[in-house]
């Protein structure tokens, strides 16, 4: 497929008759997961104009803001890959030019595709990982194939997050519905780094996060829109992403590029419970036992997978979005 433009950003897209699917150039994101007989694209759109992450220059883009999350809130749309930390740099990273959520979010990814499949690569030579991402259509599912090689001579430990967010018109306040399968959960308060622990009940606050059903070998999430009658889910394999981070924004932060205008919400799956600085998660090494980073041996390749899937005309919120025996992975009602 020819390269496209996207809210004024390389794009390519990839299509069938349900589903178009449309990642970002530059920070590799995954800008649109359309239903097209709905016209809905669950994912957020930043309300802030977007550029690419290779044209920001501090001294000339002041409205994204004066720090080590700038240049990826400049170029930041919808499913965003966060590697190989998840949360800020250290002050030496952050001066060495490292950003939030690391490298991958602000690359330069090269693109091939065909109508329905296509394949991203991009190198992160601060970190010295090689990283590609298959996504390929089936139908409603969109299904992902991540891999991450490990180029220098030592084992790294890495965070690895799918931060997809979602936005309005399908976010509403008070209306949109969540499903997933957690059996403990924590919420860590914005601005406040204790964390405060709760068991089998709900939570609210700035972030949580959610153990994923430690029985299941599977994990997910699913989004429901009332007005639109649109699902939008996530499916992993547990192992791989143990942990489902929930951030809100709600219209909460006054500073550039925010300006009190953003409603969004983060549905964080990975091998990290907490956006924190890579050696704070290092030195938390675990929590309920479960390890919060995952180690990519030397010279060694990693590799996981998981799938979308976004249906409309449904009523009410699907209870689980699953794999059927046939292979097929379809909303539970």
């Amino acid at each position: 497929m020819a390269e496209t433009r996207y809210r004024g950003r390389r794009a390519t897209s990839i299509e069938n008759e349900l589903v178009r699917v449309t990642v970002l150039h530059e920070g590799g994101h995954i800008a649109e997961i359309l239903d097209k007989q709905s016209g809905v694209n669950p994912l957020w759109t930043p309300p802030w104009e977007s550029i690419e992450p290779s044209t920001y220059d501090p001294r000339k883009h002041p409205e994204y803001g004066a720090d080590a999350e700038s240049k990826l809130l400049s170029g930041i749309m919808g499913h965003n890959l966060c590697m190989d930390i998840f949360g800020g740099p250290s002050a030496e990273e952050a001066a060495a030019g490292l950003t939030v959520h690391g490298e991958a979010s602000v690359a330069a990814y090269e693109v091939a595709a065909t109508q329905t499949a296509l394949t991203q690569r991009a190198r992160l030579p601060q970190s010295q990982l090689q990283l590609e991402r298959r996504i390929a259509l089936a139908g409603r599912a969109v299904e992902v194939v991540e891999a991450v090689e490990n180029e220098s001579a030592t084992d790294r430990p890495i965070a690895w997050t799918e931060h997809v967010t979602l936005g309005p018109p399908f976010l509403e306040k008070g209306a949109t519905q969540f499903r997933a399968p957690a059996t403990r959960s924590l919420t860590l308060e914005e601005g406040n780094g204790d964390l405060e622990l709760y068991t089998n009940r709900p939570v609210s606050g700035g972030f949580t996060t959610h153990l994923m059903d430690q029985s299941r070998e599977t994990a997910f999430f699913v989004a429901w829109s009332p007005r639109s009658l649109v699902a939008l889910g996530y499916l992993w394999r547990r192992a791989d992403f143990p942990w489902l981070g929930v951030w809100e924004e709600n219209y909460g932060r006054t500073g550039a590029p925010w300006n009190g205008q953003t409603l969004t919400r983060g549905m964080e799956f990975g091998a990290s419970p907490v956006a924190e600085t890579r050696r704070q998660m290092i030195a938390r090494g675990s929590l309920f036992g479960v390890p919060v980073f995952r180690w990519i041996p030397a010279r060694t390749r990693v590799e996981v997978r998981y799938c979308a899937a976004i249906q409309g005309g449904l009523t009410s919120c699907p209870a689980e979005l699953a794999r059927t025996t046939e292979g097929e992975v379809r909303f539970e009602c």
